[in-house]
């Protein structure tokens, strides 16, 4: 008796997974159905077992994929050639500004040298006048103090500039030293046309525009 109710348990034992495998087959094969899932490759002994076809995909070329890698790498080699423009442009820029640095440079050099060349001369003119006034300021003092008759002989032999300039400053000294100037006498004493000639141009050529 004991041995009829343990073979009842086992039936039912059995009869209860093969329920429930065959609920999970159909399950399975349902959602398969409706593309839920994809069990074609699971399923196929199934589905020719009982006369159908399963659900098949479609399967993606094998020169699909190398198109892929294709796409991809003329993305990449835009994206570096893009890359490379950017590059080149940016250089290209740089050398324009370069360039218009050095010409500014060059320009500045040139206006610093014209600088220096116009220093330079004004110096030199500077020196040759104060070198000058000391000549002449020297020759003054010197005519000054000799013999009237004597300084107008020198005098005589100057030409006209510099016979006004030897006045001009003999006259500046006495005026300095609080002392009469001798210059009106010198004058008396040259030939009438050569002091006229001096005169007039002392008198053409205010001071200060020798």
């Amino acid at each position: 008796m004991a041995e009829y109710g343990s073979q009842r348990i086992l039936g039912k034992v059995i009869v209860l997974l093969l329920l429930i495998i065959a609920m999970t087959a159909g399950a399975v094969v349902w959602f398969d159905y409706l593309n839920v899932i994809d069990a074609k490759t699971l399923l196929s002994p199934v589905y020719r077992f009982i006369g159908r076809e399963g659900r098949t995909q479609e399967a993606f070329p094998t020169d699909m994929d190398i198109s892929l890698d294709a796409e991809r790498l003329a993305i990449s080699q835009e994206a570096i050639r893009l890359h490379e423009q950017e590059l080149e442009k940016q250089e290209q820029d740089i050398e324009t500004r370069r360039g218009e640095i050095e010409q500014m440079a060059q320009e500045l050099e040139a206006r610093q040298q014209s600088l220096e060349e116009r220093e330079n001369s004004f110096n030199a003119l500077v020196k040759e006048s104060e070198s000058k006034d000391r000549n002449v300021i020297q020759n003054a003092r010197y005519l000054t103090g000799m013999p009237p008759q004597n300084a107008v002989e020198i005098i005589g032999r100057m030409d006209d500039q510099d016979a006004i300039d030897v006045f001009r400053k003999t006259e500046e000294i006495a005026n300095a030293e609080g002392s009469a100037s001798i210059v009106s006498y010198w004058i008396s004493l040259l030939p009438p046309e050569r002091a006229a000639e001096l005169q007039r141009k002392m008198a053409n050529r205010p001071q200060g525009l020798n």
